[in-house]
């Protein structure tokens, strides 16, 4: 599933680098949390790896 803003992208890249042992689960807060919890790593890179052009900053809803 793509990302649908790049809030989002880097949400999904901040959760990734945490499954992969990167950076401290820890440090995560809010949505990249949730991400985390609920996603699987390959998800996470798929989401992480959306191109940015063209999406908005943030999504209604």
């Amino acid at each position: 599933m793509p990302a649908k803003s790049k809030a989002q992208q880097k949400a999904a890249g901040a959760a990734l680098s945490a499954k992969r042992g990167e950076t401290k689960v820890g440090d995560l807060q809010g949505a990249s949390r949730e991400m985390y919890d609920s996603m699987s790593e390959a998800e996470l890179e798929e989401m992480a790896s959306t191109p940015r052009k063209g999406k908005p900053e943030h999504t209604q809803g």
